[in-house]
């Protein structure tokens, strides 16, 4: 019995779709529009957000090491800075490696006379787990014994900071705007269907229908153009964005800016879920409110 009652409710759902053809093929498009619009943004802000990621993982902060420090103690800052809360990995870089490294970006000539000895200490590369945490950790770094200095990109890793929360905040206002305005989309457009079925309505009113069973249609029509709109949307955004990609990668300006655009397979799942999520919430909450003026809910 509980099948029969499945079976009508999607039936009715479906044959719905296709008496207001015209209204559903709007609502589509429009819904269609707005993903679209969402997807623009959430592409963008997730290949911004890995080149952040991946500056940010280049980001770290040098600490110096005494002169003087014996091989014990050297070792042990590199202990003692591992046990700071927000330090993800330490790197040992010796006097030998320091100076090699300088000798790399002036040349012979420029350190001629000098040795690891004489010019450099040994240090240790710190990359933190959250870049928000730069400032406490050099607090808690400057106060390891025999740590002489420190070295750290402040002002790049505030900008790198500025620019994660900028997209976040971007991307969040764009998915708001969205349900927003595909909520109203989709309750205007059942709310027409409802309208020119309200006589067929009171009827199965009358009989003893109940408000969740002349609901129910309603909200299998919505669902499934929010459905329908959320794969029509990932398919266009991955076909447009694997092309585009495609044509941007081995630009100048990202071989300059040393950015590497992510292949669409690596956001499908996410996108996916997001935008049937979305399809499924909207197109329900839509019917839903349609419904209010012709049942007593």
């Amino acid at each position: 019995m509980r099948f029969n009652v499945i079976s009508y409710l999607l039936k009715e759902g479906i044959q719905n779709l296709f008496k207001n053809k015209k209204s559903t093929i709007s609502c589509l498009m429009i819904m269609i529009a707005t993903m679209l619009i969402f997807g623009l943004f959430f592409v963008i802000g997730e290949n911004i957000n890995a080149f952040v990621k991946s500056v940010a993982d280049a980001q770290g902060i040098r600490v110096f090491v005494v002169n003087t420090a014996t091989e014990e103690e050297i070792e042990q800052v590199g202990k003692d800075i591992l046990e700071i809360d927000g330090v993800r990995d330490v790197k040992y870089i010796s006097k030998e490696e320091g100076l090699e490294t300088m000798r790399e970006k002036l040349g012979d000539e420029m350190i001629e006379g000098y040795t690891e000895r004489n010019i450099l200490p040994a240090s240790y590369e710190v990359t933190l787990t959250d870049l928000e945490l730069n400032e406490s950790v050099q607090e808690s770094l400057l106060q390891i014994p025999n740590v002489e200095d420190l070295r750290s990109s402040n002002p790049t890793i505030e900008q790198i900071i500025r620019l994660a929360k900028g997209v976040k905040i971007v991307t969040w206002v764009i998915l708001v705007l969205l349900i927003i305005i595909s909520t109203a989309i989709i309750a205007n457009t059942i709310k027409l269907t409802v309208h020119a079925r309200r006589k067929e309505i009171s009827i199965m009113k009358y009989v003893g229908a109940t408000n969740s069973f002349i609901r129910w249609p309603f909200l299998v029509e919505g669902v499934i153009i929010g459905v329908l709109a959320g794969l029509i949307s990932v398919g266009i955004i991955g076909l447009s964005y694997t092309y585009i990609a495609g044509k941007l990668s081995g630009t100048t300006f990202l071989e300059l800016a040393n950015w590497q655009l992510l292949d669409f397979s690596n956001m499908f799942e996410l996108i996916l879920v997001v935008y049937l999520s979305l399809g499924v919430g909207i197109g329900a909450i839509g019917s839903g409110i349609s419904m209010k003026k012709y049942l007593d809910v």
